[in-house]
């Protein structure tokens, strides 16, 4: 079992999990950045605020913190329109772009080149 366990552990699948868990978080705070820092202050030019947090509804002496549920809503929106332009197209692009073909026309391989060379030789003599 211990056996069985290190094979598993060792697997390249559980390597491209981890590498891939550990760049998602970094991708994270990258996104994070790319809200706050930029698109929420874009929020607060209409608004005068970059968050709602201030918006709450006072009900019999209770305080409903309606506005840092809009704000989640905002920043959620924001990430998802970063994520869907900064990486969803351009992956879709890159996709269609290979899938139709349109790679670069890297010539003749070795093999036509060295039967080119030995046909011209042979009409040579």
């Amino acid at each position: 079992m211990i056996q069985e366990f290190r094979d598993f552990i060792a697997k390249g699948n559980m390597i491209d999990i981890a590498v891939g868990f550990i760049m998602g978080a970094a991708f994270t705070a990258v996104i994070g950045a790319l809200v706050d820092n930029v698109l929420m202050p874009i929020v607060a030019i209409p608004f005068g605020e970059p968050s709602f947090d201030d918006v709450i509804w006072t009900v019999n002496d209770s305080q409903i913190l309606i506005g840092s549920f809009i704000t989640a809503v905002v920043a959620f929106l924001l990430v998802a329109l970063a994520v869907f332009f900064f990486i969803v197209k351009p992956y879709n692009a890159y996709r269609d772009r290979t899938a139709t073909g349109e790679e670069e026309d890297t010539g003749p391989t070795e093999v036509e080149l060295l039967t080119q060379i030995r046909d011209s030789l042979a009409h040579s003599n």
